[in-house]
């Protein structure tokens, strides 16, 4: 089941609203003669990355790719009957969550209480909170939100049974008046992050539910990224106790009142696992929501996911792009083996593998190379030390354009990111919040 089309209009139309920011210095790289204009105005002028007077280091997102993955995940849902929340905090933007939503997302997933008020505040109506909330002063928020819009819909993790009772005493004492729908959280295994360890706890945590009067159960959960040593057979063997949790929680009647049954998993990494196994779950007392949550997928990235990305395993379902390309110029060329950019950990994902470089783009020519013998060996907090070999063609004042690893941790180092054509046309800019 997809967002309405009320609720795609009214997400779209927030999100727009951004274009009437005023471009300042809070944006890094924005071109310093564009001070005082709209985000709007600033992309209306359509101007080049490299000469529009943007400032080194620059982040940008590639508009074509960008593009491709979000069509290509749409049609992967689809065709695989899932409905699909994509993990927003990976990007942590209304519009891309305003761009997903038009491609027939369900909701978008969050992570903690901050996301989803950021969610609400650009008017996303469907949000799946992946964690389980203990926190008084947001309950008693996510209290209110139930009962202002009776078109908003949230579910939340639960892994215990305090959890679950300090949910019903924080919504109690805010007067609650409508339930929090919730899923219990499968562990992953021993030594995983969160989640009940094993299903005779998670049938006591569902117990905890039952006995709420301010919490309702209607599914069951997990992130099979968390898998200790994952692998095809391992992660597969998870998700079938995670649909074996769920066909009995329902044999029981656990979801009586359920007007779905909620089963959800799938990061960026896993969910061709998640859609083969989520298409053996068996008919449920009510229509079953299988509910994918990958994120990633958006800019996808040159690293981590590039690796890992279940297209790899099935090529005959279509291919993600990297999208993102941080540009950083030479500003120091110490000896014939080393040099130095001005990008560095603040302006780099750097979490899980280092920037790769890609491309040069001449300081005098303009001209766009391969960046042949040159490696990233390292990031300061302002420089990225660069290893060359004896023939690598690199001076001061080139641009080295670099791939990213884990987008997670490139959006949030960027509030404002241009979206480029492949002339270097920047179309858009992308709005983060972190």
């Amino acid at each position: 089941m997809a967002a309405d089309d009320a609720a795609v209009r009214l997400a779209a139309e927030l999100a727009s609203g951004l274009a009437g920011e005023t471009v300042d210095h809070r944006f890094k790289a924005l071109p310093p003669d564009a001070l005082g204009l709209t985000v709007g105005e600033l992309a209306a002028a359509r101007r080049n990355l490299f000469t529009g007077g943007f400032t080194t280091p620059v982040l940008a997102l590639a508009a074509e790719p960008l593009a491709h993955n979000l069509d290509l995940l749409e049609h992967y849902a689809e065709q695989h009957g899932l409905a699909f929340a994509p993990h927003g905090k990976t990007s942590m933007s209304p519009q891309l969550f305003a761009r997903q939503l038009e491609r027939g997302a369900w909701g978008i997933t969050a992570a903690v209480p901050h996301q989803v008020r950021v969610y609400r505040a650009f008017g996303i109506r469907r949000i799946f909170l992946a964690n389980e909330v203990v926190d008084a002063a947001a309950l008693r928020w996510i209290a209110g939100e139930l009962a202002a819009d009776p078109e908003f819909r949230l579910i939340v993790y639960v892994d215990s049974v305090r959890g679950a009772e300090l949910m019903d005493e924080a919504l109690a004492g805010a007067g609650a008046s409508r339930p929090l729908e919730v899923v219990v959280e499968l562990g992953a295994g021993e030594g995983a992050r969160t989640g009940v360890r094993t299903e005779a706890e998670c049938a006591a945590v569902a117990d905890a539910v039952a006995a709420s009067a301010h919490l309702r159960l209607v599914g069951v959960a997990g992130y099979e990224g968390e898998v200790p040593k994952a692998d095809e057979e391992r992660v597969r063997a998870w998700l079938r106790r995670l649909v074996a949790l769920a066909r009995d929680f329902d044999a029981a009647g656990r979801f009586a009142g359920a007007g779905e049954i909620v089963v959800s998993a799938g990061g960026s990494a896993w969910f061709d696992t998640v859609a083969e196994v989520f298409a053996e779950i068996p008919e449920l007392s009510a229509p079953v929501l299988k509910l994918l949550r990958s994120g990633a997928y958006v800019s996808h990235d040159d690293g981590h996911y590039r690796r890992l990305t279940p297209f790899n395993r099935v090529p005959a379902e279509g291919a993600l792009q990297p999208a993102f390309r941080l540009w950083a110029q030479v500003v120091s060329r110490p000896s014939g083996e080393q040099a130095f950019v001005n990008a560095g950990k603040r302006d780099a994902a750097h979490d899980l593998d280092l920037p790769e470089a890609q491309v040069v783009r001449d300081g005098r020519t303009g001209e766009i190379r391969p960046a042949e013998g040159i490696t990233v060996t390292g990031l300061s907090d302002q420089h990225g030390w660069l290893r060359t070999a004896p023939d690598a063609d690199l001076e001061v004042g080139d641009w080295v354009g670099m791939g990213l690893s884990h987008p997670c941790t490139a959006f949030d180092k960027w509030q404002l990111i241009p979206v480029v054509e492949q002339d270097g046309t920047v179309t858009d800019y992308i709005r983060t919040f972190f």
